[in-house]
């Protein structure tokens, strides 16, 4: 059956910004992993408060956020810290995708977008996708943008990009590649002749949303997604 849900990837400074923008200007409903991860974390959140007892008031920031230089400096170094705020923030994270995907579903949207940083890291959620879309620049430009952007000299930059999979290795598994190498240009005619595929290989969601709520109710169904997607 179709999931209607494509999962979006790419590397840092691959140029995934650029991609969700167009994305956006022409309408589609692109939910942002990152943003939900900064709000599921938000002072007096479920989330909050377990990362606290675990890594201590240290990591706050004066108006009670947290300062996430100060915990990803933490993470950077420390594999089992790293696991251990996944464990914390990922199951918030999902549930909070899932409210917004069924959000787009009630809305009639043909396919909802997934920005996910670490999709191809994870792999997890990759089998909740119809199609993944790599987007994708060649290492030498990869590299010179982050140094750019960052101010990073070679060595740190080296060291940011090789702490993720390599975009090459990333390509194996994506159904679509954006590559970015180029101009905005190119890259904004790759992403429009990308939207005309999906747009046409998807099967239209008010039939079945229809027959779920019928049989169901409303609240059956989200239970139904709920299991279906985090389980």
């Amino acid at each position: 059956s179709t999931m209607f849900l494509v999962g979006l990837s790419g590397g840092i400074a691959s140029g995934k910004s650029t991609v969700v923008a167009v994305l956006r200007e022409l309408g589609c409903a692109v939910i942002d992993a990152d943003v939900i991860a900064k709000q599921v974390v938000q002072p007096h959140s479920k989330a909050h408060q377990q990362i606290l007892q675990h890594f201590g008031t240290e990591i706050l920031l004066e108006n009670g956020e947290i300062n996430r230089e100060a915990l990803g400096n933490i993470i950077f170094s420390q594999p089992e810290k790293r696991q251990l705020l996944n464990s914390i923030t990922h199951p918030e994270i999902l549930k909070e995708m899932l409210k917004q995907v069924l959000k787009y579903f009630v809305l009639g949207y043909r396919y909802v977008i997934l920005d996910i940083p670490l999709l191809f890291e994870t792999r997890g959620l990759t089998r909740f996708m119809k199609y993944t879309v790599l987007v994708y620049c060649d290492p030498p430009t990869q590299l010179a943008r982050l140094m750019k952007r960052s101010g990073l000299g070679v060595a740190e930059a080296e060291a940011r990009i090789s702490s993720q999979l390599p975009l090459d290795e990333k390509r194996k598994w994506a159904t679509h590649v954006i590559d970015n190498s180029g101009d905005r240009e190119s890259t904004r005619r790759q992403v429009l002749r990308l939207h005309a595929r999906l747009e046409d290989s998807l099967d239209f969601l008010w039939p079945r949303l229809a027959v779920g709520t019928a049989v169901a109710g409303l609240g059956g169904l989200v239970f139904l997604l709920i299991r279906h997607f985090i389980s």
